[in-house]
């Protein structure tokens, strides 16, 4: 399919990837005047993975793609985080949320289930502008334009191609190298219950529990409907998966000796999905021509400060931002501010994410007492908790007007 190029409105773009972060790349390049293209490997979408949280920053970012009202009809407002002890659920410290933090950083801190958050991108993309079950295979370019070849052999060409498949990306290997996800040394056990199967445990409603090796963070979505888990734990090996399956049991033998809410948490979870946690090593750019990556492709990170999502957000609000007004000769430069103002905060997150996990697993004792402490006179100071400096980063600017 050859695609016409010209300037302005009739400027094409290429998606490769429809998780969250193409979904709101292909929204934001529409509104920033673009034809856009949407290319996903699955045979259609589905309801994969579980909750996902959304600080200020990622909320700024929906509020700008013209989506944030149809997330947040479906989504739970806490109105704090509660961080505890592992043993006995004490609090280490508590972090403010709610309508101060939306006051503060002027948008919600929402948690929501994955799927919520892609039915409301996915609706925001015409059906006409997405190729489902067409895996790409080879992503090239010339002078002036770039193209994409699928594993049926179809080519498709436009002005610019960005790059949002994910962890294992095609593109980041044709611009950059083979080089491999990295295994975290961590994974974790994931599930959903109904808040009503827990609602005698007395539960904080947002809480993040501290042990050797190990944290357990739980909260509500779905306007307080269903409760989601999630247990990361220390492992040699573990797949990234997003299907796997644990043993029965497996989830409270390994948290054993823990809170007994906790225990009573994972046990009434039932049989959970069980994967391993990877990311990818940062790069000193994620452009090159009119090929750009974007999301987990470009900067996949640990979730420990529950940034994966918003930071594939902002790369898509920045992104428009950026192609706004611009024409097929201006790609390539526009492509190179957006990665000039995105890559240095996503690579600090995806930083900050990996020492946020180091600090969570200490070992009873001296240094865990130490960072206890040290949480606790933080918090008596920035009510918004450990966290909340990558909640101001990277407003997107306003484009010019024209």
């Amino acid at each position: 399919m050859r695609v016409r190029r010209g300037g302005g409105r009739g400027m094409r773009a290429i998606v490769v990837g429809a998780g969250i972060g193409g979904l709101a790349a292909a929204v934001s390049l529409r509104r920033a005047g673009c034809e856009v293209t949407l290319v996903e490997r699955a045979p259609r979408f589905t309801e994969a993975g579980a909750g996902i949280q959304l600080a200020p920053n990622a909320t700024r970012a929906l509020r700008r793609l013209g989506l944030l009202d149809a997330v947040a009809a479906r989504a739970d407002r806490p109105s704090h985080l509660s961080f505890r002890t592992w043993s006995d659920g004490a609090e280490i410290c508590r972090a403010t949320l709610g309508r101060a933090a939306e006051e503060a950083f002027g948008a919600p801190y929402l948690q929501v289930h994955r799927a919520d958050l892609h039915r409301a991108l996915a609706a925001a993309v015409p059906s006409r502008s997405v190729r489902l079950d067409s895996a790409v295979v080879r992503v090239g370019q010339d002078d002036e334009h770039a193209h994409v070849t699928t594993a049926s052999g179809e080519r498709l060409d436009a002005d610019l191609v960005v790059a949002a498949d994910g962890l294992r990306s095609t593109a980041r290997r044709w611009l950059f190298g083979a080089d491999e996800a990295v295994y975290s040394g961590t994974a974790a056990y994931r599930a959903l219950l109904p808040a009503a199967a827990v609602a005698d445990l007395d539960l904080p409603e947002y809480a993040l529990w501290l042990g050797p090796g190990r944290h357990v963070v739980h909260y509500r979505v779905r306007r307080g409907e269903l409760l989601n888990v999630v247990a990361v734990f220390r492992a040699e090996a573990a797949r990234e998966s997003w299907t796997d399956r644990a043993e029965p049991g497996e989830q409270v033998r390994e948290f054993d000796g823990w809170d007994p809410r906790v225990l009573r948490v994972l046990e009434r979870a039932g049989r959970m999905l069980r994967h391993g946690l990877h990311t990818r090593a940062p790069l000193a750019r994620w452009n090159s021509g009119r090929v750009t990556l974007l999301g987990d492709s470009a900067h996949a990170m640990v979730p420990f400060q529950a940034q994966g999502a918003a930071q594939a957000l902002l790369d898509a609000a920045v992104l428009g931002d950026a192609l706004a007004g611009a024409t097929a000769a201006d790609v390539p430069a526009a492509l190179d501010r957006y990665v000039r103002r995105r890559l240095a905060t996503a690579t600090s997150v995806q930083a900050g994410s990996a020492r946020a996990g180091e600090d969570y697993h200490l070992p009873d004792g001296p240094e865990a007492r130490a960072r206890d402490a040290r949480m606790a006179a933080h918090a008596a100071e920035n009510e918004f908790g450990p966290h909340a400096v990558a909640w101001a980063a990277d407003a997107p600017e306003e484009p010019p007007v024209r």
